[in-house]
């Protein structure tokens, strides 16, 4: 795991302010890889890395690293997880000799024997820059579910890429214009989705995406390379795609296990965590293996219980890191400067504070991400198939009554409180499948965006993100299409910016293996029907597993990890909510409305209305607007 970045030119040579630049934007990386630094520069290009030690440990398996003769070099983040495979199956020994045991040599052969096609063929994480001197050639790549993060800019005659946002802040092509749209969208999603980025200068590449630059004519194409297809098997009989479901679960976490550095694992006790340490402890590899988990330090969002059982049960070496608002407000600027981008997430600091603690033991974790979306496991996967029935089965003037009276219930600011689902599941059920979808995952409103910037509502609907993709699917099956927004929004936008930033923070390499290409690829052939049986969630993985875990985990219904905002902005948070809800911090972004921040938190703090997660999104910009526009001030944080 590493971090890469790099420049390609696309008139005048490089020169010697393009090279020291670049070697800025690979030492701001350093916490990515702290274990060996990396450059090669040449006349049209130059590649950096930031290399964190988990495959073949010796120096000779550091980056940019090139082929035999040195016509072909990589620079390369991620985890290559079928790469020994892939080393067998093309005889790679019997045409190349390899200096390393490590998978970035790996690429740079099945390049060379198969072309760029060689990436159809990996399973994992990935992204990387490769240049063919040769072919005069180069790609900048991202793996086919944006697990590694992969961000370019085009700025004149220079094309740049890095795995941060950060590391373009320095370049003199750099202007700070902040994307209002992509912030826009952000305060409805709490995150910022596909290709925009908090700056209008910077995009970043989607999952399944490459750029291929032709070093001759100077020019640069984005396009796709992969596509994810849901395409039934309806061969499958249930007893089948059990059977077929375990093996492939069993051999991604298998896969994922290679390592020379020390591995863990997080265990939050929901199923896909405990499914994941119940194959380790199957496989063998249990004991003495160091689990970490997180305790909200708050009863209704406290899984303690569920991560015991499970530690207990597979003999591991547990650690239990407590959240708590202390330790929130403690971190709280620090996290954001690793971020790099406002992001509403409320699992993004007890994240940071488990890798904080992980690091100690281990340089590798596996986590459970991404089993929601594979399996369907979502809430808003149920509600879908709840509104179908509620719409089938109860007039519409009914449901105006329903929905009334689910608007007018006490406010409880509990964990999935009743009145938060009764009112976010009745207004969303009139709505068409992809905008329920949406309006079942809001933060802000239309309304509230509008009040909040009110020079700036005039973009896209933020819930066409969801239809357009949803409509452009030519798939029966509703749950499939719900299943690729989730992917290709919130599981890349969300999940994947939260753990990359706060792991690396820490130079903790996080993997996904039920993320795996291998694995996915044959879940998507699952019929829905088998995915969610009846409103049991997450049904086939479920029976896969049945006799793996513990009956009391097969029994619990997920939480997924959050924090308790609502509650804790009416105590240990407030101060740090009030200093940056000041007039003079809101006003200062130039298009915030100071009135619409003050009545939500006045709103919140009297039980007026929940906003907590709509002011947690605020507070996170906020903080974000003074650490990368206003004060600049992000480099403090950095060793």
């Amino acid at each position: 795991m590493c971090g890469i970045c790099g420049v390609f030119s696309l008139g005048e040579p490089l020169g010697d302010r393009d090279r020291a630049e670049h070697r800025g934007m690979t030492r701001i990386l350093r916490h990515r890889g702290p274990d060996q630094e990396g450059v090669i520069e040449r006349g049209d290009f130059a590649l950096g890395s930031t290399r964190l030690k988990i495959i073949d440990l010796t120096d000779q398996a550091g980056m940019p690293m090139s082929n035999e003769d040195g016509t072909v070099w990589i620079t390369y983040n991620g985890e290559v997880t079928n790469f020994l495979e892939l080393r067998r199956r093309f005889r790679l020994d019997e045409r190349h000799r390899f200096r390393t045991s490590s998978d970035t040599e790996v690429l740079l052969h099945l390049y060379e024997d198969l072309g760029l096609d060689f990436v159809r063929e990996l399973s994992g994480m990935f992204a990387f820059s490769l240049v063919d001197t040769r072919r005069r050639k180069a790609w900048i790549v991202r793996d086919f579910y944006g697990i590694r993060p992969l961000f370019f800019m085009h700025a004149g005659d220079r094309l740049y890429f890095s795995s941060e946002i950060k590391s373009f802040l320095h370049l003199d092509r750099f202007e700070d214009r902040i994307d209002h749209e992509a912030i826009y969208h952000y305060f409805s999603l709490a995150y910022i989705p596909d290709r925009l980025t908090p700056f209008e200068m910077v995009r970043e590449l989607q999952g399944g995406w490459l750029l291929e630059v032709d070093l001759d004519t100077r020019r640069f194409e984005e396009r796709e390379y992969y596509t994810i297809e849901y395409i039934p098997d309806r061969s499958l009989d249930e007893a089948t795609a059990t059977r077929r479901l375990r093996e492939e679960m069993i051999d991604a976490v298998e896969r994922n296990l290679i390592s020379d550095a020390p591995l863990g694992m997080t265990l939050s006790g929901g199923f896909d965590t405990s499914s994941m340490l119940s194959i380790i402890r199957f496989l063998g590899r249990s004991k003495d293996l160091h689990t970490f988990s997180i305790r909200v330090d708050e009863p209704s969002y406290d899984e303690s219980r569920w991560q015991h059982l499970m530690a207990d049960f597979a003999g591991t070496r547990h650690h239990e890191v407590v959240v708590n608002p202390a330790n929130v407000a403690e971190v709280f600027e620090r996290h954001m400067a690793y971020m790099d981008e406002p992001s509403g997430d409320g699992a993004a600091i007890p994240t940071w504070v488990l890798a904080e603690d992980a690091k100690n033991y281990v340089s590798v974790l596996l986590s459970g991400e991404g089993g929601d979306e594979v399996f369907n496991a979502y809430e808003t996967h149920v509600a879908w198939k709840v509104r179908n029935l509620y719409r089938r089965h109860v007039p519409k003037p009914l449901r105006d009554v329903i929905r009334k009276t689910a608007h007018r219930l006490p406010t409880d600011y509990r964990k999935l409180s009743f009145d938060f689902l009764a009112r976010r599941f009745t207004a969303g059920a009139e709505l068409d499948v992809p905008d329920a979808h949406f309006s079942w995952r809001h933060s802000l409103s239309a309304a509230e965006k509008a009040a909040l910037m009110p020079d700036h509502h005039h973009y896209r609907r933020t819930e066409t993100f969801f239809s357009d993709l949803y409509y452009s699917l030519d798939w029966e099956e509703e749950l499939n299409r719900l299943s690729l927004v989730d992917i290709k929004y919130f599981f890349i936008g969300d999940l994947m910016v939260k753990n990359d930033r706060m792991m690396m923070a820490h130079s903790i390499e996080a993997r996904f293996p039920w993320m795996d290409r291998i694995l996915i690829e044959f879940a998507s052939t699952i019929p829905p029907e088998l995915r969610i049986k009846g409103l049991t969630r997450r049904y086939l993985q479920k029976q896969a597993m049945r006799d793996l875990v513990p009956d009391a985990i097969y029994r619990r219904n997920n939480m997924g990890l959050e924090m308790p905002h609502s509650l804790w902005f009416e105590g240990a948070l407030r101060p740090l909510a009030s200093k940056y809800f000041q007039r003079d911090r809101v006003e200062r972004t130039g298009f915030l409305s100071f009135d619409t921040v003050d009545r939500m938190w006045q709103e919140h703090l009297g039980h007026r209305k929940d906003h907590g997660r709509s002011l947690w999104c605020i507070l996170n910009f906020l903080a974000w607007f003074d650490l990368f526009v206003y004060e600049k001030s992000y480099k403090s944080y950095y060793p």
